[in-house]
């Protein structure tokens, strides 16, 4: 049986998206990652990083949460989550790339400057400088969502579950302000019956 580790609101909860999407069965292994468990000698021999997600199949490991993704959805090809025109993969591997590097580090560098790094260590102005860069590749896809259901094509794809994690983080850091189509497809997403628990949900839940 698969096995993940990770504990939500971390980005496992992409994987577990999926893996409900799928309907597949797994083992879930929550990893408290304040409390150091990343950092025992079982998980590093698992992903090296230290960071979650984390999918075990079998023999095989795999880490980072968009591999992940990807990795199932090419595995159950059944589902439709790649697209079969090249271009269209093309594009579905375009907005992947651009929600990890233009919108998800910024969301991580206001995360690290505003909780978790010490408080002695943490950058005002670099939260600044974060959220208006996250806001500016925000604007960027809500233009591109314009008169649009999906991502790319006419059908759902790895990019909208990816999407909805990552924009649903820039919800709860308060940057979809100006951005009423995302917002829109954000519930959307959120409303299917697969769809994980939201991320402010889940800080709640650890008082967060």
């Amino acid at each position: 049986m698969l096995k993940l580790y990770g504990t939500p609101p971390t980005r496992v909860l992409r994987v577990m998206w999926l893996l409900n999407e799928l309907g597949l069965e797994y083992e879930s292994h929550p990893v408290d990652l304040m409390k150091g468990e990343a950092h025992t000698e079982d998980f590093l021999a698992l992903n090296p990083a230290a960071k979650v997600p984390v999918l075990v199949d079998g023999d095989f490991v795999l880490t980072e949460s968009a591999a992940i993704q990807l990795y199932l959805a090419e595995k159950y090809p059944e589902a439709g989550f790649i697209p079969q025109s090249l271009e269209e993969r093309a594009q579905m591997y375009r907005w992947l790339f651009f929600l990890v590097t233009e919108i998800e580090q910024p969301l991580w560098r206001i995360a690290r400057h505003t909780s978790l790094y010490p408080e002695d260590k943490r950058l005002p102005q670099d939260v600044e400088l974060a959220q208006r860069e996250c806001r500016r590749m925000v604007a960027v896809l809500e233009q591109h969502m314009q008169g649009r259901e999906f991502i790319v094509g006419e059908r759902l794809s790895v990019a909208d579950f990816n999407a909805a994690h990552t924009l649903d983080w820039a919800d709860a850091a308060q940057l979809l302000d100006d951005a009423p189509r995302l917002r829109e497809y954000l519930q959307t997403l959120y409303a299917r019956p697969t769809a994980p628990i939201r991320i402010a949900e889940a800080l709640a839940a650890l008082g967060g």
